[in-house]
């Protein structure tokens, strides 16, 4: 039961009754919250997207062995890094489900412990991930010569995780307080360092691959530094001590195992995806990695619905607001068909005109181009995706969604392994990676319908 709102004097407020609020109006309501969440968190997002997309413009000018290294060693970074996506996405969760609750206290207390465990995981990373970085990269089969700059790209590269999973962790208290403003100014401002430094040392220094690992390091730190001024900021306004402690630490660590375990399958996805075009030649799997780094900026404007998603079910399920919840999804998972239709317009029609900007090469240009055509296509069913796997996470959803993730790599492992047994090209490994989106389309829709994932409360049970 909850009272009604009182003065610090103990007596009620009564305020006339307004009148009732008409579909239309709430309609509007959720889209001027889902732009105002949506917009900036698109701008923050993309960063991590544009670094590579940088690395791949600089680096691909050296040539193709290099632009296919960066695409071994780029795989095996974003997947050290995301497979811990849950320091972001659980965290906005929790923060926004005890803003709705109205205890910012204990919202700013979840993000200090989340930063504290993104620190512990980070070094643990670097100590396997420095040593391991030839076996590693051995795993995709590349060629000698492009095997050699995924080592060099990936043994610089790994020192900056700590700071990547930092931004991650920090990230997510800001969403959950409904701030994707702070992110979006971060992000813009790494991404323009990133690119200068990546010029500055591949070309100017002359250090080439690994000039292009250090200005992406750099650039990572620079951004952990901001964020971690922000929340301590906050922290101390809010009388949050800093230390660690162990037994938030261990909460925020077994909160997001659901989340780890789907985004483990969703990596493993990419990784097999790389690995299978590495075995198709080096053109091919310099193409692809063009193809991901494209599919990545894609997923994560799409994405950014879906942030807005997290931050406005979670507060709304705190707030016990289930109607809202409900009127909510419907609402960005029509954004987020409509954004997909778009994107996919973008693609299909823009396609001969940005391929020159990564490679000059006819052979990478050849593999390129009709399988954009297959990515193109697929934007329709990654719009809604993306939302509803936005809104699950929002609600705590995380064990469906995990055994959703698995269920769907059941799917597309045998799909995409057919594709260099039967003789086929690239293209045909995107047409996989299409049955893999529809196939989680099919799970997320089916428990969005059912209507399981609402469950109330600053705390899910």
């Amino acid at each position: 039961m909850t009272s009604a709102p009182s003065t610090p004097g103990g007596t009620a407020h009564h305020r006339p009754p307004q009148p009732p609020k008409t579909p239309k109006d709430v309609r509007r309501r959720h889209d001027r919250e889902i732009v105002a969440l949506a917009l900036p968190a698109f701008g923050a997002l993309v960063a991590e997207p544009l670094f590579v997309m940088a690395d791949s413009a600089i680096v691909g000018h050296l040539g193709t062995p290099q632009l296919a290294g960066l695409g071994v060693a780029a795989t095996l970074l974003t997947t050290a890094v995301n497979v811990f996506i849950f320091l972001a996405y659980a965290t906005t969760a929790a923060v926004a489900r005890r803003v709705g609750a109205g205890d910012l206290s204990a919202a700013v207390r979840q993000g200090v412990d989340g930063i504290w465990l993104a620190l512990l995981l980070g070094v643990l990373v670097v100590a396997v991930a420095v040593p391991g970085a030839p076996a590693l990269t051995g795993l995709f089969g590349a060629s000698g010569n492009a095997s050699g700059y995924a080592v060099t790209y990936l043994r610089i590269s790994c020192l900056g995780i700590p700071a990547m999973l930092i931004v991650l962790a920090a990230t997510g208290v800001l969403r959950g307080l409904q701030d994707t403003r702070t992110p979006l100014v971060v992000a813009v401002a790494g991404f323009t360092a990133n690119a200068g430094l990546n010029l500055a040392l591949v070309y100017g220094a002359g250090l080439g691959i690994a000039g292009s690992a250090w200005g992406t390091v750099t650039a990572q730190c620079g951004m952990a530094a901001v964020y971690l001024a922000v929340v301590v900021r906050g922290a101390r306004r809010h009388g949050v001590p800093l230390r660690p402690d162990l037994a938030g630490i261990r909460a925020c660590a077994t909160a997001g195992v659901p989340l780890l375990v789907r985004t483990i399958s969703l990596r493993a996805v990419l990784v097999i995806a790389t690995a299978v075009a590495a075995r198709l030649g080096d053109a091919e799997v310099a193409a692809h990695q063009i193809l991901v780094t494209l599919w990545s900026l894609l997923a994560f404007a799409l994405d950014a619905i879906a942030i807005a998603g997290q931050a406005i079910i979670g507060r709304c399920l705190g707030a016990g607001d289930t109607d809202g919840a409900r009127a909510a999804c419907r609402r960005m998972v029509g954004w987020g068909t409509a954004v997909g239709v778009v994107l996919g317009a973008l693609v299909a029609v823009g396609r001969p005109l940005f391929i020159p900007l990564f490679t000059s090469d006819p052979t990478v240009r050849g593999a390129l181009l009709p399988a954009l055509l297959v990515v193109a296509v697929t934007q329709p069913i990654c719009g809604p995706v993306f939302v509803l796997d936005g809104v699950l996470m929002g609600a705590g959803d995380g064990p469906y969604l995990a055994w959703a993730m698995v269920g769907t790599l059941a799917v597309f492992v045998p799909a995409a392994l057919a594709v260099p047994a039967l003789g086929g090209a690239l293209t045909a490994l995107w047409w996989a990676m299409a049955l893999f989106m529809l196939t989680r389309l099919l799970f997320l829709g089916a428990r969005a319908r059912s209507g399981r994932w609402i469950v109330t409360g600053a705390v899910r049970e």
